[in-house]
């Protein structure tokens, strides 16, 4: 069975799953030890924006060959960096965003830029301690770039351009912006990328047909949505101009209204790909959809909202699973199945053994 983690982007929202992360990696360590770690379970992990951070810090070796970070670090991280990355002096100040609206992003990027390479130095995205293709050298760049280029969110942070070169000397240049402009949910670019693997004869780890979701164990992290019903509505947006999509009341209604879609259609396509193969439970996609106030934003850094997106995090297990009703669209608690923190332990429990299986033979 492969298995595959996904991480949604959501600026400082990372913090929700992160918080959902510690648990599982301590459901894990129940079973196989104190050193046990989300990378060894995982054939894939994919990220965008806040996501790719996180799952760097999951997948970067250390000296010892070990993952730099545990899993209960991430929220630790976010409170002890991000009110330097997302300074109030620069959110709260209405002259110096309406500036930057026309001449630049909201956050010159300085601290995120050094603390990303001084935390991942010349780690590579083919040094990674989970799959990854290896075989186009030209992609195979510092994860700091790459951490940096998929965090770049339009208009908060600037983007980001470095180069790789290849074995003959050739270079390769990249112009990159937040990965959540193409894909805020990054669960199905990461199914299509095994089942591309599979296809072109580089996916050794299992037997198995590209999109075959009976041989895949997903789990797929959001940050929240927010209640845009509530948030937005169509006669306040008719009367906006350019302007008001990309600033309205600290926040940025365009990356809000196409990050949040973005992800919902992926959780659609993905639940229709398991249940039609009646194999739902394979598939588990944890996500609040009723963020309000501060908590929605992408960049609010204060201890008050960075404590209430922990709390978020926590009571987000206690939920019951919920899944895509394929008739509605919407997600719905199933019957039967728990609580997300049960369902986390049967994942725990199901990870842990393909990974002694894999050990033994």
């Amino acid at each position: 069975m492969v298995t595959v983690l996904s991480i949604d982007g959501g600026g400082i929202r990372g913090i929700i799953p992160g918080t959902i992360l510690a648990h599982l990696e301590s459901k894990l360590q129940e079973l196989d030890g104190p050193n046990a770690r989300i990378a060894d379970y995982f054939d894939v992990i994919a990220g965008t924006s806040t996501g790719g951070l996180i799952t760097a810090m999951l997948a970067a070796p250390g000296s010892d060959n070990r993952p730099v970070f545990a899993a209960r670090n991430i929220t630790s991280f976010y409170l002890e960096h991000s009110p330097k990355i997302f300074p109030e002096s620069r959110r709260n100040n209405f002259v110096g965003t309406i500036t930057n609206l026309v001449a630049g992003p909201k956050y010159d990027g300085k601290y995120l830029k050094t603390l990303v390479q001084e935390l991942l130095g010349s780690v590579t995205v083919s040094q990674t301690l989970t799959n990854v293709g290896k075989a186009n050298v030209s992609k195979n760049a510092l994860l700091s770039d790459v951490c940096l280029g998929t965090s770049a969110a339009p208009s908060y942070l600037p983007p980001h351009y470095f180069e790789t070169q290849d074995s003959d000397g050739k270079k390769r240049s990249f112009d990159l912006v937040d990965g959540g402009v193409a894909a805020n949910n990054p669960t199905l670019m990461a199914i299509t990328h095994i089942s591309k693997e599979i296809l072109l004869g580089k996916f050794e780890l299992v037997d198995m047909q590209p999109m075959d979701s009976n041989r895949m164990l997903v789990l797929s992290l959001g940050t929240g949505l927010a209640q845009l019903e509530e948030k937005y509505n169509a006669g306040d947006a008719a009367k906006w101009g350019l302007l008001g999509w990309v600033y309205n009341n600290g926040a940025t209604p365009l990356l809000d209204i196409y990050g949040d879609a973005s992800s919902d259609m992926v959780d659609i396509h993905v639940s229709t790909l398991f249940q039609s193969l009646r194999n739902e439970q394979n598939y588990l996609r944890i996500q609040e959809d009723r963020l309000a106030g501060d908590a929605s934003s992408l960049d609010i850094s204060t201890t008050k909202n960075m404590q209430t997106l922990m709390q978020i995090g926590d009571s987000l297990l206690k939920k019951p699973v919920s899944r895509v009703n394929l008739e509605t669209g919407r997600p719905e608690p199933v019957q039967g199945e728990g609580t997300n923190e049960q369902a986390l332990a049967r994942f725990a429990k199901l990870l842990s053994d393909e990974r002694k299986l894999r050990v033994g033979s």
